[in-house]
């Protein structure tokens, strides 16, 4: 992966939540390779391991550089977990500079089945009325208090010119259909942010968000893509809908990361939700 332009991150330790994944292991190259002590949290402790030995490997293969980024295994929901792993990462990398919350997803039962219902309702488990109530519990759950704990946890070092980044969506500005539960807890966190920036803003720690729009990565992968590798009808949509015609590349969010990340780059900027997705939060469809 490359780095699109150059920070200096340097004595910096930031801490990415949902770090294993392929948004947001890309955005953590992109802090590590900059300078910063780079902590990455997510549950599976295997998978962890696999991305910092990748991570580390591609800065050095890419950039002679020799980055350094540490696995942490924690449930962002769990409070207990949270305050356990930063004592950990406070006593190895330091305490936290910036942090970018990106645990997050989304999961079936939460999810409708039909864009929009029509007239002749049939069975259907997955229509409205029968969305499971406990996996829209753990939608939102993960969505939106795997952010809020986290920044309750590892922002009470940030006092002074620091560095919170939400990871929103699309669906944050425009609802996509189906995807009830994640919509609602994203929109969520568009809110969060905006709240954040004004009472934290004269401690010195700004609170920016990133929308991403649709990017092919593993846990998608399925519902973008056929078995031949042609889209499927809700990706063809998808793509109808963003202007430049394409699904975004993980790398494409790194110099979104690098500048809200950086003081010198962005110390005036705050309360922002940066959409990162081709223009489709732009486009009406017409």
């Amino acid at each position: 992966m490359k780095i699109p332009f150059k920070v200096d991150l340097t004595g910096k330790t930031a801490i990415v939540t949902g770090g294993s994944g392929t948004l947001c292991s890309a955005m953590a190259y992109g802090l590590a390779v900059s300078g910063a002590k780079t902590a990455i949290i997510g549950r599976n402790q295997e998978k962890l391991l696999k991305v910092v030995n990748k991570l580390t490997e591609d800065a050095l293969n890419e950039y002679g550089k020799d980055v350094i980024v540490k696995g942490y295994s924690c449930n962002v929901t769990d409070k207990n977990e949270l305050e356990k792993a930063y004592s950990l990462i406070s006593s190895e990398l330091g305490t936290c500079d910036i942090l970018i919350n990106g645990a997050g997803g989304n999961q079936p039962g939460a999810i409708a089945s039909t864009e929009m219902l029509k007239k002749e309702k049939g069975e259907d488990d997955y229509s409205f009325w029968n969305l499971d109530e406990d996996k829209i519990r753990d939608v939102m759950d993960v969505n939106y208090m795997g952010t809020l704990l986290p920044i309750q946890v590892f922002t009470k070092d940030m006092v002074e010119k620091r560095s919170i980044i939400n990871i929103a969506s699309v669906t944050s500005i425009l609802p996509l259909t189906k995807v009830v539960a994640y919509g609602n807890a994203k929109s969520a966190i568009f809110n969060l942010t905006q709240w954040l920036a004004v009472h934290f803003g004269e401690s010195g720690i700004r609170c920016n968000a990133i929308a991403p729009g649709f990017y092919a990565a593993e846990q998608n992968h399925s519902l973008l893509f056929n078995q031949d590798g042609s889209y499927t009808a809700r990706a063809g949509k998808i793509i109808a809908g963003t202007p430049m015609g394409r699904f975004g590349n993980p790398e494409e969010l790194i110099g979104a990361a690098l500048f809200l990340a950086s003081d010198e780059a962005s110390g005036f900027v705050n309360g922002i939700v940066l959409p990162v997705d081709g223009g489709y939060s732009a486009y009406s469809g017409v």
